[in-house]
């Protein structure tokens, strides 16, 4: 089976102290991947180094062909500033954006695909509303419908499901869950251990160095949990770069 991603003893950080320690693995073409992890442990920063983004600090990230434009990334909403006067129509267009640039114009066939979308996330109707106006969930199913005009075979989700309500949660996971039908690849930082457990067939622990990785089934255990939080809480945030083999 082919990697989307692979990590050789990878180092990503900032400011050169590291978040995220010697991590060696791959994520499959198609896979559907979950990462899971205490605050603080690197599962952001992962994505981010994925995304290119961050460059490793130590270590070599392969992307495997992949160009920029095959990577749908969607970062937590805390980090997006909702305030700019846009409506969701305009934000879900900005899904075309690779097709048509900076300065096109939107066609009739790309409209309709976005009105498509927004139909397909629950929120037919909504177009013409600023988005300044949603709630957290009605914001994350526009942000869902931008993804799904992106049409990329790379999707990365950090905590996609965090501070929206259970319905909302349970709609957008179906269409995670269609998008590994279609044999996209998704890594998705994500809490919810049981919504984990019940629809990723793989998961990452990670606490700054990886834990354990593997089938759900296999990782997602007592034990590497527990070791997780231990090594999150003993972590110095201030320690050096460190190089194994490296006096």
């Amino acid at each position: 089976m082919t990697a989307a991603f692979s990590l050789h003893d990878v180092t990503l950080g900032y400011d050169r102290h590291p978040a995220v320690h010697h991590l060696t693995g791959s994520f499959a073409t198609g896979s559907l991947t979950a990462v899971v992890g205490p605050n603080g442990s690197g599962k952001t920063t992962l994505l981010k180094g994925l995304t290119g983004h961050l460059a490793p600090l130590d270590g070599r990230l392969e992307r495997n062909g992949l160009r920029q434009s095959d990577i749908a990334y969607l970062p937590q909403q805390a980090e997006i500033d909702r305030s700019f006067p846009i409506s969701v129509m305009d934000t879900v267009l900005l899904g075309h954006w690779r097709t048509i640039g900076l300065f096109g114009a939107v066609t009739r066939t790309q409209r309709r695909q976005a009105e498509e979308a927004l139909l397909a996330v629950g929120l037919d109707g909504f177009g013409r509303r600023p988005i300044a106006s949603l709630s957290a969930g009605q914001f994350q199913r526009v942000l869902f419908a931008r993804m799904l005009l992106q049409d990329c075979p790379v999707i990365l989700l950090d905590e996609p499901f965090t501070s929206i309500d259970a319905r909302t949660s349970a709609d957008l996971l179906r269409v995670v869950v269609g998008w590994h039908g279609e044999g996209r690849t998704i890594i998705a930082v994500l809490h919810d251990l049981d919504q984990v457990r019940e629809n990723f067939p793989d998961t990452l622990v990670i606490a700054r160095e990886p834990v354990a990785w593997g089938a759900t089934a296999d990782v997602l255990r007592a034990e590497y949990l527990f070791q997780a939080r231990q090594m999150a809480e003993g972590w110095d945030d201030a320690a050096e770069v460190c190089r194994r083999g490296v006096a």
